[in-house]
């Protein structure tokens, strides 16, 4: 059989979702035809389907070192990395499928840029959950630096014989600092929450409301410094 006859085989296998079949079909076109690009997309889609997405990549590679404007050598390889959540990697791929498309007036309907979306959103709901972490563990060190540095203080004040009165005012002042802090971070989910409809890639200018929590943690920054700047003891 000859390269172009395998292929056809193997789109058949593919249409009847006989992957592996189509797979050797494909591969043996490529032993006959090793310079045909879409030889090798049509095996990457098949790996895809599998879910085999380290294989996907391979031939999607090879399939753009010999074309690189394949539409669907970009498009396939995007899919993979999305689905190995490299996503900026991902977005970038399908980004050029989208760009080589519409160049070249190909129609895959809305399938690549429903990939594009899918991979932007996933690459921001990425990012969210870092923030989110880091957020929670900013926190959760500032509290236990105010909690540590509280104790200390008070511990040297009745040391020292202070009176009562005065050991409560720096108690109330530093449980001051913690409720405020706590007060701002519950401001920041609650600013969140009330954007969270709002769709992460539309690339639309952001409005005041948006930005509201970057400017609530601007606070958490400025109480932070406040209490290190009137608390030597608490930079050590």
């Amino acid at each position: 059989m000859t390269a172009i006859e395998l292929k056809d085989l193997g789109n058949k296998f593919f249409s009847a979702r006989k992957y592996e079949d189509a797979i050797s079909c494909y591969s043996k076109a490529i032993i006959k035809s090793p310079l045909t690009a879409a030889y090798f997309t049509n095996r990457a889609l098949c790996y895809l389907k599998l879910q085999q997405w380290e294989l996907a990549c391979q031939d999607c590679r090879r399939a753009l070192e010999l074309d690189s404007s394949s539409v669907k050598g970009h498009f396939f390889l995007g899919q993979a990395l999305q689905e190995m959540k490299y996503y900026d990697k991902a977005v970038k791929h399908l980004q050029r499928a989208s760009d080589l498309a519409r160049e070249q007036k190909l129609n895959f309907g809305d399938d690549i840029s429903c990939q594009l979306r899918m991979a932007r959103k996933r690459r921001w709901q990425l990012l969210e959950e870092k923030r989110l972490q880091q957020e929670n563990e900013l926190k959760t060190y500032l509290n236990e630096l105010i909690l540590a540095d509280k104790q200390k203080r008070v511990q040297e004040m009745k040391v020292a014989g202070a009176r009562p009165g005065d050991i409560e005012r720096v108690e109330s002042a530093l449980d001051k600092y913690i409720s405020d802090l706590n007060s701002i971070f519950a401001q920041v989910d609650e600013k969140r929450r009330r954007v969270d409809h709002l769709d992460p890639v539309t690339r639309t200018q952001l409005t005041e409301d948006q930005l509201i929590p970057n400017l609530t943690m601007k606070e958490v920054v400025e109480l932070a410094d406040a209490f290190l700047v009137g608390n030597e003891s608490a930079l050590y």
